[in-house]
């Protein structure tokens, strides 16, 4: 086939892998823990952990975890917020040859069960917080060790109120009778210090992580990520963003500050903040609570960050925090934006205030999750995502899985080493999205003749009005463009007449707008069946824990 990118990638970048890497993602991190040593690897309420620390702790919980009986392939749930616990967790885990699941912690009871039963999880590791959560599902579910931790696990010595809580927390439940036993954190690192876990060997197909998503097809299923498709990733990201794409840009091994808001049990955040990161020596600052914007500004001018990531919503937002503006961004050199489109008004804006370019990228799940990239120096909110990332091969095709040409729309289909191995224990669904190991994104789409690749939106979301098709993103951004919107999202609703009709459901910070404004300010910019027929105006729009607005929720008129 051919790979028009290719010619657009810039002097060095390479355009295959390498076969001389890491046999497993365990060991690329102990190389890591190895090679940065006195490096700090993480900072969290202002504690941090350095990469032998992160070594040490991991590889205590490595021991603990298989003290229990936990064998390789059996599976552990990670249930918290962005803390230093979740990497040496989820190292430990990995370490000890387990499979990680990721938990939203706001899942309900409903959403929480069904996850632990599908996964078939042997063990989990949950906020204390969430105890009460847990404490309604486990019953049901074949979960045999729960570890209880707290933000005061995060203190280097064992305060007497943090010894308190955790009695508290572990006094308080109330298991079913098959469940082995509830561990304070601290308790569990206790009993794996001294204790050498026993090194487990993995290959590259070995799953390292059943990651959750409603997927292309809407049911929540788990992917199966494996330490190959983990590694094919990060060796596809890092030597794009460690192109000097611009001068004083590139980044430099041991030296660099990651800003984390977006959570770790989020695909992104997981492999571009943590895996890559943490790959070339980097200290990550997390962020437990990105919703509260004035902190994680606060955050901003405490460290000197010189990477960052984040999706639209989160951007749009610092930008309007106070004080935002005024802070000094001479350290930030990457911004990268994924998770949903970027707008073009918020791209513009926001390097006019930070002085770097917001490049958008694109990704799913199933890949791990990064697919496409733009250059780093700028140029985006135009609708494109980029090139193929080296060795990963995107055509766009009709509804029959052919391929289309240049400029038509289409289906992403792509190819490459960072694709799943499918969905745990769902044959129909994985066959359903994989073709001749081609996924289908589900994603809509056209290609330029130099290998650039612009999304129009998800197949499910594009609105059918009389026959048009109609792409929820292009009005989206046209009225994210006006001065007195805050956030938008549009959804087709049910029309008897034209099949479909359009809805824009708007956040502003001016009572004074009205619908008819916004409406001639779409029909100026906007063919007259795009326009919304129906403008609905509310205080917030839904959206999920990475900043996502959720559609589905706007199709349904506000109380």
């Amino acid at each position: 086939m051919e790979r028009p990118w290719l010619a657009s990638y810039p002097p060095g970048m390479p355009q295959s892998l390498s076969d001389d890497g890491f046999p497993s993602l365990t060991a690329l991190l102990e190389h890591s823990t190895r090679r940065y040593s006195k490096r700090p690897a993480f900072v969290s309420f202002g504690h941090y952990f350095s990469y032998k620390d992160v070594d040490e702790l991991s590889g205590q919980f490595a021991a603990f975890l298989q003290s229990r009986g936990l064998e390789r392939g059996a599976r552990i749930g990670l249930m918290m917020p962005n803390l230093l616990q979740y990497p040496v967790a989820a190292f430990g885990a990995l370490r000890a040859g387990l499979v990680v699941v990721n938990i939203n912690p706001q899942y309900t009871a409903r959403e929480l069960r069904a996850q632990l039963r599908d996964a078939e999880l042997g063990a989990i590791v949950a906020l204390d917080m969430l105890a009460a959560s847990l404490r309604k599902v486990l019953e049901d579910t074949p979960v045999k060790t729960v570890v209880v931790t707290g933000i005061g696990d995060l203190l280097p010595r064992p305060k007497a109120w943090v010894l308190g809580l955790a009695l508290r927390v572990t006094k308080g439940w109330r298991g079913p009778p098959t469940l082995s036993g509830v561990i304070a954190w601290r308790t569990a690192l206790a009993w794996g210090r001294g204790r050498a876990f026993r090194k487990v060997s993995l290959c590259l197909k070995d799953p390292a992580f059943l990651q959750y998503t409603g997927g292309t097809t809407g049911v929540s299923k788990g992917a199966v990520l494996s330490h190959g498709n983990l590694l094919a990733n990060v060796s596809q990201i890092t030597p794009w963003i460690r192109h000097p794409w611009s001068v004083g840009k590139g980044l430099d091994e041991g030296s660099e500050v990651i800003l984390t808001a977006l959570p770790l049990y989020h695909i992104f955040a997981l492999t571009a903040n943590w895996l890559v990161f943490f790959s070339i020596g980097a200290l990550n600052v997390l962020v437990a609570d990105p919703r509260d914007l004035p902190g994680l500004a606060r955050t901003l001018g405490r460290y000197p960050v010189t990477c960052m990531t984040g999706v639209n919503t989160l951007f749009a937002g610092l930008l309007r925090t106070p004080g935002f503006a005024k802070l000094d961004f001479s350290w930030l050199k990457i911004c990268l934006g994924g998770g949903m489109a970027v707008q073009s008004a918020v791209a513009d804006e926001w390097q006019a205030v930070t002085g770097t370019a917001l490049t958008e990228a694109y990704g799913l799940t199933e890949a791990s999750p990064a697919v496409c990239i733009n250059p780093l120096d700028g140029g985006q909110g135009d609708g494109g995502i980029g090139y193929p990332l080296p060795a990963t091969d995107c055509e766009i095709r009709d509804a029959s899985g052919c391929p289309l040409a240049v400029g038509e729309t289409g289906e992403l289909w792509l190819y490459g080493p960072q694709v799943m191995q499918g969905y745990w224990r769902r044959v129909e669904e994985s066959a359903a999205v994989s073709v001749d190991g081609w996924l289908r994104t589900g994603d809509l789409g056209w290609m330029d003749a130099k290998g650039r690749i612009y999304l129009k939106d998800r197949l499910k979301d594009m609105i059918l009005v009389s026959g048009f098709n109609v792409y929820p993103s292009e009005i989206e951004g046209v009225l994210a463009s006006h001065p007195r919107v805050v956030e938008v999202g549009v959804v087709g609703i049910a029309d008897k007449k034209s099949g479909q009709r359009v809805k824009a459901v708007v956040v502003t910070d001016d009572d004074g707008l009205k619908a008819e404004e916004l409406d001639a300010w779409c029909r100026k910019n906007l063919a007259a069946y795009k326009a919304p027929k129906i403008i609905e105006f509310r205080a917030s729009l839904p959206k999920s824990t990475v900043g996502k607005i959720l559609r589905r929720e706007l199709r349904v008129s506000s109380p």
